[in-house]
């Protein structure tokens, strides 16, 4: 008998929520014609079928290969009741700390971004009180012992009337490298604002946002041209030499043939470590965004990084193994002859020696074997102190600033960080995510989930899922036999 076969491979089953109505459904990952696939159905709105990566090889090496324990927190700060994503906090469920954690100080901001995920704007003048803050500073804490990164965030947090007293109070906690994600307008406009932010470096990052160098792309993403501005304020971070990073919302279509130019341009000035590509997420305010036609993955970005920077080839772009589905980077060293401007690491070091083994997010530190191999290469004449310390900064995407020789100013990194929303959320990579934003109450929760069901604005939709859900329970228990003790002879 000839049987009739499904025009795909079915490779595994998921868990997601309904683009339209966020509640939980089923989901099966399936691949055709090298498209991975992910295919929802919800008994309200019927099926739906969404793209999650355009190389199916890169997404089953991602699956299959590029994967590590995981690392818990210290704590978890809410129970297990409702199931991913109705429970974050983070609950025991999640397999992941957090490998970069936000605090944002502000609804308020000097734009208003046609896309923005917190929906800030000049017409929000909130501000998180100093006390708030001061409990989301302890959250982190609590939550990791000693925090990799905090990223002081927004709307624009430059504008909080006690910015450096935020900075103050990061400093004296146990934080190891502190970010401001920032517009970066204060910077460009106020020499003795940025003046004072030097002050606080090393140990300070500029996450600045840079979209594009195009004026009719800036004009969609952001409602004005940025261009004098982004000059002023790189400019002036150069001049100040504060470690800054570019961070570009990719959107198909508008930007994503500039990616090469802004590598390009950021590694034009000394103070620029690298650039972060976001592509754009279908949360909070996203006018003028059609999913079908300029959603990206991070297959696609990292298929644009090889086409594009001139420097990276696909194989330069690696998973980081602590989330593999939603996150890939490319290391560089920024080459003493300017000619040959970036080197990538993997010219150095191939794809199964960075990331054979047990590894986290790219710290590779505590591997002896690799410890050799990277110093035989870069670090010959060091004292094993300074061997550590080079290490560390020639290979971990969590900086140290203070290393002798091959110093965090002498890496260059390209990251891609894919923010899922309810059309890609898939629950697997949610339970590992490691981006994580904290709350007052004490909770940590994760970026895409944090979006979708726990800004102010979505706080009655997730008490409906979860009355629902509720109620679905009572309703079965009802049918449930209660258990028959049986006496033993």
């Amino acid at each position: 008998m000839n049987r009739k076969n499904r025009p795909y491979l079915f490779y595994d089953t998921t868990q997601s929520v309904c683009t339209t109505c966020l509640r939980p459904v089923e989901a099966k990952i399936v691949i055709k014609d090298n498209m991975v696939y992910m295919d929802k159905w919800c008994p309200a709105h019927g099926t739906e079928r969404v793209l999650v990566s355009d190389d199916a090889v890169y997404y089953r090496q991602c699956r299959e290969v590029f994967v590590k324990p995981p690392e818990m927190p210290q704590r978890f700060a809410t129970p297990m009741k409702y199931g991913c994503p109705y429970d974050c906090g983070l609950c025991p469920d999640h397999m992941q700390h957090s490998c970069l954690s936000l605090i944002e100080i502000s609804d308020h901001c000097n734009l208003r971004c046609p896309t923005c995920y917190a929906g800030s704007g000049p017409e929000r003048l909130s501000h998180r009180t100093m006390d708030e803050v001061i409990a989301m500073l302890d959250a982190v804490v609590a939550s990791e012992g000693e925090a990799d990164v905090v990223q002081i965030s927004g709307g624009e947090p430059t504008l909080h009337p006690q910015f450096f007293d935020i900075l103050d109070a990061a400093k004296v906690r146990p934080i190891k490298h502190l970010m401001v994600n920032t517009n970066g307008l204060r910077i460009a406009q106020d020499a003795a604002f940025a003046e004072r932010l030097a002050s606080y470096a090393p140990g300070l990052e500029v996450y600045l946002q840079f979209d594009s160098l195009r004026r009719e792309a800036l004009m969609d993403l952001r409602g004005a041209d940025l261009r004098g501005p982004h000059d002023a304020a790189l400019a002036r971070l150069d001049a100040l030499g504060i470690s800054t990073t570019l961070v570009m919302t990719v959107k198909r279509g508008i930007n994503d043939d500039e990616i090469g130019d802004v590598i390009r341009h950021g590694q034009s000035f000394a103070c620029v470590r690298g650039v972060t590509l976001q592509p754009i997420q279908n949360a909070g305010r996203v006018e003028a965004y059609d999913a079908a036609k300029h959603r990206l993955t991070v297959s696609d970005l990292r298929r644009r990084i090889a086409e594009q920077s001139g420097v990276f080839t696909l194989a330069d772009v690696l998973p980081v193994p602590c989330n593999p589905d939603t996150l890939a980077m490319a290391y560089a060293l920024r080459s003493q002859d300017k000619e040959k401007g970036l080197v990538p690491m993997t010219r150095f070091l191939d794809a199964a020696t960075l990331l054979s083994g047990d590894r986290s997010t790219i710290v590779f530190e505590g591997d002896p074997a690799l410890k050799a191999s990277v110093f035989k290469l870069f670090s010959t004449n060091h004292s094993p102190e300074s061997q550590s310390n080079c290490l560390s900064e020639l290979l971990c995407c969590l900086p140290k600033i203070d290393a002798p020789q091959l110093s965090y100013r002498a890496v260059f990194r390209v990251l891609i960080v894919q923010f899922m929303d309810a059309q890609s959320l898939d629950i697997r990579a949610l339970k590992k995510s490691c981006i994580h934003i904290a709350r007052p109450d004490g909770r940590m929760v994760p970026f895409e989930a944090y979006n979708l069901f726990y800004r102010d604005e979505r706080q009655a939709e997730l008490a409906t899922i979860r009355a629902e859900i509720d109620a679905q329970r009572e309703q079965r228990m009802r049918f449930v036999k209660p258990a028959v003790s049986v006496a033993r002879a």
